[in-house]
């Protein structure tokens, strides 16, 4: 959808200023430019101030509700096959203002894997922000977790925002640095 389209806010809906974080409500009625549609999460413009707003929320723009996959593993869960899913799926979370996803930015600076039951495991991520000042850092961890946890056999998932090393565009891989034009 292209930013010069307006939608018109179908109902009141819950949202995140960027990049700041602070929750406000959009009011039914307002005009929104939808700059941003990935991982289930929408970036607007309302009235010249940028917004985040969840992918359960979407049917407020007029879009429809994507269903979340469930994501499962055939039989036993093998801790290298649960590995390369979480990784996958931490490679749908999208920063709001940057359509590059949290991996390729280089963001994610540890996931560890510990087995706490039959099929279950702990997943324990360290991740960074582009800037130590950024308010949505709480909302990309949140994002994070819901998505580490909707993988079935993931029962707890810890996500703990880090500053050392400092972040720097040398940790993005070659594809998001192309994506941006630093290439």
């Amino acid at each position: 959808m292209q930013a010069n389209n307006p939608v018109t806010l179908t109902r009141d809906v819950d949202a995140a200023v960027v990049p700041v974080g602070t929750k406000v409500t959009l009011m039914k009625g307002e005009q929104a430019h939808i700059t941003q549609s990935l991982g289930g999460a929408h970036t607007v413009v309302v009235n010249g101030n940028m917004f985040r707003i969840d992918g359960k929320d979407a049917d407020a723009l007029g879009l429809e509700v994507q269903a979340r996959p469930a994501a499962t593993l055939s039989g036993p869960v093998t801790q290298e096959a649960l590995e390369k899913q979480v990784w996958e799926s931490l490679k749908t979370c999208y920063d709001p203002e940057i359509p590059v996803n949290v991996v390729d930015l280089g963001l994610i600076y540890d996931c560890h894997l510990t087995p706490i039951g039959n099929n279950s495991f702990k997943a324990d991520v360290k991740m960074t922000l582009t800037a130590p000042g950024c308010g949505m850092g709480p909302v990309l961890a949140q994002d994070v977790q819901n998505k580490l946890i909707s993988l079935e056999p993931i029962d707890e998932a810890n996500v703990e925002l880090v500053w050392d090393p400092p972040w720097n565009q040398g940790m993005m891989t070659e594809a998001a640095k192309l994506q941006l034009g630093l290439m």
